[in-house]
């Protein structure tokens, strides 16, 4: 992600906050942290990181808000194994939103592990579309600027960490790609487990309608 960063510049900002909020499984915090050292670095410019990757999220939210809203549970559970999003995530977010009214949204889109399935929530529950929108922008606006500035804070401090991580990097690379692997593993897994108890499930509530 950093090199792709490093080399698309802007563009590569844009796609990976797009798909972020597409609920695709990337990490926000490196996007915007690592665009934030860039524009430390003088190669982006921080206000620009902050719009454009504001902006970027919020296409990418109405995404999947319309996912939630056109489609309804069908379609989220459909397309979820593609994208290896569980019922489990969505069931997190619904209860997050529980109880809290409008505010859940924008507080939601600040949270590691909710924010990305907020979007649907909302779509599920039927929010204005308008509203929507404007409760998500608040929530991103002060996620991307923090994480950004947080970034651009840090640096010097990672231009001077850098260039002691040569073998260090590469085996931090290899872990990565296992950890990465074996959530991928777990992800499917979990998947099978969903679909073979839906079945079950399905059966209970017939006999329970008779």
């Amino acid at each position: 992600m950093e090199s792709f960063l490093t080399s698309a510049g802007y563009a590569g900002l844009v796609l990976f906050a797009f798909l972020e909020a597409c609920c695709i499984p990337i990490s926000s915090e490196i996007t915007f942290g690592f665009a934030g050292v860039l524009a430390y670095e003088g190669h982006l410019n921080l206000v620009l990181v902050i719009v454009l990757g504001t902006a970027a999220e919020l296409i990418g939210s109405y995404v999947s808000y319309a996912v939630g809203r056109v489609g309804g549970r069908p379609l989220v559970d459909r397309l979820g194994r593609y994208v290896l999003v569980t019922r489990s995530d969505v069931d997190r977010a619904e209860r997050f939103f529980a109880g809290r009214g409008v505010w859940a949204l924008p507080v939601g889109r600040t949270l590691p592990f909710v924010r990305s399935f907020t979007s649907i929530v909302a779509g599920l529950v039927q929010m204005p579309p308008v509203r929507f929108g404007v409760l998500s922008l608040i929530g991103i606006l002060v996620y991307a600027t923090v994480l950004a500035s947080i970034g651009y804070g840090v640096g010097s401090a990672w231009q001077s960490v850098n260039h002691g991580l040569t073998v260090a990097g590469y085996v931090l690379a290899g872990v990565l790609v296992v950890m990465l692997a074996g959530f991928a593993v777990y992800r499917l897994r979990k998947f099978r487990r969903e679909a073979a108890a839906a079945p079950a499930k399905d059966h209970d509530v017939a006999g329970h309608n008779l």
